[in-house]
């Protein structure tokens, strides 16, 4: 069997961890720092969703550059500007400032981002796709265990200052590991026609497309429920933390044994259990519930549906696959967070997590008309990954 955990997979991996770390500081705290600034919901929605389509302007020009140049300058400038960017946070007077902030901030998050996943999928062996992607997971699954809690103690205890050098912190000692990897790569032909998008994934990132509607309403909106029904939002996504964490490396074992629609298809179902649960909840078991579910059924098919797009790709075009799935994530979570603040100040929470629901559901049928004939056409066995040679950049 072909070796997974290398030295540079290793340093890849840790590096994540603390990048996504510093990014999950701010995942419970950054809705109640706008609520200090004078934001309402729809604001919030706003904020997040700033962060996220930034990001999918620049994903796709990220992922061209990374297949002509290489992965390693966008890693080491990608983190340098989103360290900067968490800086500026502790200079933030107002929304309007914090919006252009967040857009600075978003396409620092779309190039260190999709360097660094490009990166990892050229590390790990074909035969062990699904498992490595897994593994990989597991660092920002980690990093959302760890995150939220500390975040909300910092504010709690010290300030949101503290809580931003934190982040700066994180993201520098991030970029230090990744030095230390040697990251496969093999230039594309010059010839070879510039495209902006991944034609050959467009079924699956719409699949994930709709799935991550829904993670927008999650990271954006659980921190208010839990606020309103009088729990600690950092439990919630502990738990879910806790959950992806055992579920990720076994999810993708199964899919590198049975294919990636053996796990994509329950993974979907129980993600919508898990929101209809969430939709209902006025406690913290019902909010535990749903964290349960959703880490079996998001945490199951997130990884699963990156391994499939990396299939499906061909070897020279991992860095315009990847970002066109990147690209997905943001556009879903961004347009999610903006849609869903919308319904929910006009709504309820439990109208807002439905709606999340019957986005998932519609993920789930995208999968099934479109993406599972695909996979089934590729065969089991994942593609040859000739093309990239170990040469380092």
């Amino acid at each position: 069997m072909e070796r997974l955990w290398t030295k540079s997979f290793i340093f890849m991996t840790v590096g994540t961890l603390l990048l996504f770390t510093g990014f999950y500081l701010l995942l419970p705290t950054l809705p109640l720092f706008i609520k200090e600034l004078g934001g309402d919901e729809a604001q919030v929605g706003m904020v997040t969703g700033a962060f996220m389509l930034s990001a999918v302007i620049f994903r796709p020009i990220v992922g061209v550059l990374l297949d002509r140049f290489g992965r390693r300058p966008f890693i080491i400038w990608g983190l340098i500007l989103f360290a900067l960017a968490m800086y500026m946070y502790d200079w933030i007077g107002g929304i309007a400032v914090l919006i252009w902030i967040r857009i600075v901030h978003g396409m620092s998050w779309a190039v260190s981002t999709t360097a660094l996943f490009t990166a990892a999928t050229d590390m790990i062996p074909a035969t062990r796709r699904g498992e490595g992607m897994g593994w990989f997971g597991t660092a920002m699954t980690l990093a959302m265990a760890i995150a939220p809690l500390f975040g909300i103690w910092v504010v709690q205890h010290l300030s949101y200052s503290a809580l931003f050098l934190s982040a700066v912190g994180l993201s520098v000692a991030a970029l230090l590991f990744t030095f230390g990897a040697k990251i496969p790569f093999q230039p594309q032909k010059r010839t070879t026609r510039i495209e902006l998008f991944e034609k050959s994934v467009l079924p699956v990132t719409a699949a994930v497309f709709f799935l991550t509607i829904a993670y927008g309403g999650i990271t954006t909106f659980v921190p208010l429920l839990a606020s309103s029904v009088k729990v600690n939002s950092g439990t919630f996504f502990l738990v879910y933390a806790v959950t992806l964490f055992l579920i990720r490396p076994i999810a993708g074992k199964l899919s590198d044994r049975h294919g990636e629609a053996f796990v994509i298809i329950p993974s979907l179902m129980i993600t919508i259990l898990a929101l209809m649960v969430l939709s209902f909840s006025a406690g913290l078991f019902g909010m535990l519930t749903s964290a349960v579910l959703y880490g079996i059924g998001f945490g199951s098919a997130q990884p699963t549906l990156q391994a499939a797009t990396i299939r499906l790709a061909h070897p020279e075009r991992r860095g315009g696959a990847n970002a066109s799935l990147l690209t997905a994530t943001d556009l879903g979570i961004g347009l999610g967070a903006i849609v869903l603040g919308w319904i929910s100040q006009h709504t309820s929470y439990q109208v807002l997590f439905t709606v999340s629901a019957a986005s998932v559901a519609f993920s789930l049928l995208l999968f099934i008309f479109f993406v599972k004939h695909l996979l089934k056409n590729k065969g089991l066995c994942p593609q040859n990954d000739a093309g990239l040679s170990s040469e380092t950049n």
